[in-house]
């Protein structure tokens, strides 16, 4: 019979082979060590700790058909076969450290973990956690999904950190319990200045940021110094290209998607939310969703069109009736009809659809003052949401039609924003009839914009962190309370692909107009503001 030491030294020599074999051998020693884990579970997590660090080192390809993908493959089958409990449901979980690995073909379905580490993973092909239970935190920040990704039934015990994750095909979590913290938004890690962290941050290697009109290779910024960061700065929150769901999905925690972009649908009909949420994305549909929070939860944020507190034609209801107190005392979202005519136009798929929609926000904000920065940042969501084509060069009609809808919200900010004779001290709008819509602030981080005009536009703030500005843009004679183009440092830039000019703009009041657009690159002529 064989020690437990003599296994052990087995199992680590077998990962050394792992490491330093190629081709059939490595794919040899990779079963070997399925083999050990199965044989003997105190082995499991050691035998996984083998797997993960040949799936930590560089990938040879970003292709799912590249030279080492069989390795790989071979490697995430043997991982889930030590992850998935078997008879021995009373062997402890196993904990997973792939920060900055490739996967390929990843099916960790139905495996169990004690905790997960996938920050600044890439997975390529398809990839699967449907079922699987994170049992201590799971860390997906800034984890690049080039193909399907799927997280139905999984149950996240602890806080779930998806920040920048990028979701570049359909991904679904129908049916996905968290447990702790969902966090969906800004992809950075906050570090103290006297974090002994600091001295090994150089080795994380985000994805590079390869997005369709985006050009910064540094917009995935791993760190922010966390002594004046709060969860409403920093960078972007996850990307969805594709469609997502979170159909049916329960969210016992906090719900954060602050930042976060939607290109297509994301369905999250027949959710159950338990407390703070933020999310209010124009495509995210909420029907029949629940939230069974408190009026001390903070934020509570629903996008513009759905509302979870009851109207006046709901308050003599029968208890139970839809709209009012679910059994469970969660209260169903609703359509809100306090801001008809607009439905939620801008989430449908048909473009026509929703350039009506656009219409009637513009025409809402113009008739309710109290409703203006709601639709406001409405319209930034929209033109927030990643494209997956490029904007320039030769575009097919369907999208030609997009970026000329994309041109249509940016006019009717623009309308808006830009006070008319007088209109700074009168409240009369312009005279085209549109009111002057003052004190508004602009939430476009990682938006692309196309022939942006905002010549003589008057705003309160304005987030242009990682903006990419193509066409010819226009600044000159705007006024911008406070403007930000980069997160501070280099990383999230904005870019300028064609002419830009800033005549007589003021970006900052407080600030000259060289550390306004410090970083910020420029591919074509441009200017800088004239004004001190």
């Amino acid at each position: 019979m064989v020690d437990e030491a003599t296994a052990a030294e087995e199992c680590r020599a077998v990962g050394r082979q792992v490491l330093a074999a190629a081709g059939g051998q490595r794919e040899a020693a990779l079963r070997r060590l399925a083999q050990l884990g199965a044989a003997d579970p105190a082995l499991r997590q050691d035998a996984a700790d083998a797997v993960c660090a040949y799936l930590r080192t560089p990938s040879e390809s970003v292709r799912a058909d590249g030279p080492d993908a069989d390795g790989r493959r071979t490697a995430a089958r043997v991982l889930a076969g030590l992850l998935r409990p078997g008879a021995d449901y009373g062997a402890s979980a196993v904990g997973v450290d792939l920060a900055g690995a490739t996967l390929v073909d990843a099916d960790l379905g139905g495996c169990a973990l004690a905790g997960a580490r996938f920050d600044d993973a890439r997975f390529l092909g398809t990839t699967s956690f449907a079922g699987a239970r994170f049992g201590g935190e799971a860390i997906f920040a800034r984890a690049l999904f080039h193909g399907e990704a799927r997280f139905d039934e999984a149950h996240f015990g602890a806080d779930a950190v998806f920040g920048r994750a990028r979701f570049r095909g359909p991904a679904s979590f129908a049916g996905a319990v968290f447990g702790g913290m969902a966090w969906f938004g800004r992809g950075e890690e906050e570090l103290w200045e006297d974090d002994p962290a600091w001295d090994t941050i150089e080795e994380v290697r985000p994805a590079e940021w390869d997005e369709p009109n985006e050009d910064d290779p540094d917009w995935p910024v791993a760190v922010l110094m966390g002594d004046y960061q709060e969860w409403t700065e920093g960078g972007d929150g996850a990307r969805f290209v594709g469609p997502v769901s979170f159909r049916w999905a329960r969210f016992a925690g906090p719900v954060w998607f602050y930042k976060a972009r939607f290109g297509a649908e994301a369905a999250f009909g027949g959710a159950w939310f338990g407390g703070p949420v933020h999310l209010d994305q124009p495509a995210v549909d909420l029907t029949d969703a629940r939230w069974a929070g408190s009026a001390d939860d903070e934020p509570v944020r629903w996008p513009l069109g759905w509302t979870s507190e009851l109207g006046p034609d709901d308050a003599n209801g029968p208890a139970g009736a839809e709209g009012s107190a679910a059994p469970d005392r969660a209260m169903t979202l609703l359509p809100d009809g306090s801001v008809a005519p607009y439905a939620c136009q801008l989430a449908d798929p048909d473009p026509d659809v929703r350039r009506v929609g656009l219409r009637v926000l513009g025409e809402l904000g113009d008739a309710r003052p109290e409703l203006r920065q709601r639709v406001v940042d409405a319209v930034c969501g929209y033109l927030r949401a990643p494209l997956p084509f490029h904007v320039t060069g030769e575009l097919t009609a369907a999208q030609a039609g997009e970026v000329e809808l994309r041109r249509a919200a940016q006019r009717l900010l623009a309308a808006r924003l830009r006070p008319g004779p007088g209109a700074l001290d009168a409240p009369a709008g312009p005279a085209s009839g549109s009111a002057h819509w003052a004190g508004m602030s602009l939430l476009l981080c990682g938006a692309t914009l196309v022939d942006l005009d905002l010549s003589g536009c008057v705003v309160d703030y304005a987030d242009f962190t990682a903006a990419q500005f193509h066409g010819v843009t226009r600044f000159d004679a705007s006024t911008f309370e406070g403007a930000a183009f980069r997160l501070g440092g280099p990383e999230g830039r904005a870019s300028f692909h064609g002419d830009v000019t800033f005549a007589g703009a003021r970006l900052d009041r407080f600030r000259a107009p060289a550390e306004v657009l410090g970083a910020v690159v420029f591919h074509a002529t441009h200017d800088l503001p004239t004004l001190s």
